[in-house]
């Protein structure tokens, strides 16, 4: 998978890990949050956008994406078991990091792109039992701002 970081270009995941794990060593004292999420919009194909989002709590933050182009996917139910599968395989990959990397107390979120409102809501306990099945806070609409905001901004270009 490749990355891209708004302030430093394209990367891969490993570099992805070293930034994050870089940021957190300039201020180890604050708290952080590590976002996880996936949104997709449906063209003449299907783009998918997995966020990295690693927020130090009340001082901003750093994210990276990831844009991949599948056959085109009209089915919601479909579109967000997909979502949700490529926000766990990076949150897999990232915690074997930070196991390895000894900063494996970072709290990790999935983000989901569904919520108690609209067509998404008859899937909300499926896929949040997925991701905690999978070992894995999971956070819905509003809360769920890698998914419905920052991987969302990058669906549309």
């Amino acid at each position: 998978m490749k990355f891209v970081s708004p302030s430093s270009g394209p990367m891969d995941l490993k570099k992805v890990f070293n930034a994050i794990a870089q940021y957190i060593k300039e201020n180890p004292e604050d708290e952080y949050r590590l976002m996880i999420g996936t949104d997709s919009r449906v063209r003449q194909h299907t783009v998918f956008v997995t966020a990295i989002i690693i927020h130090r709590v009340g001082k901003g933050g750093k994210y990276f994406y990831c844009k991949q182009r599948h056959r085109p996917m009209d089915s919601l139910r479909q579109r967000m078991y997909f979502e949700t599968s490529l926000s766990l395989e990076v949150a897999a990959r990232l915690t074997a990091m930070l196991a390895e990397a000894e900063l494996d107390d970072l709290r990790l979120e999935i983000h989901l792109d569904i919520g108690p409102c609209g067509e998404t809501k008859s899937l909300i306990r499926e896929l949040v039992g997925m991701v905690m099945g999978s070992g894995f806070a999971a956070r819905i609409k509003p809360h769920s701002i890698g998914a419905s905001k920052v991987a969302d901004k990058h669906t549309r270009g």
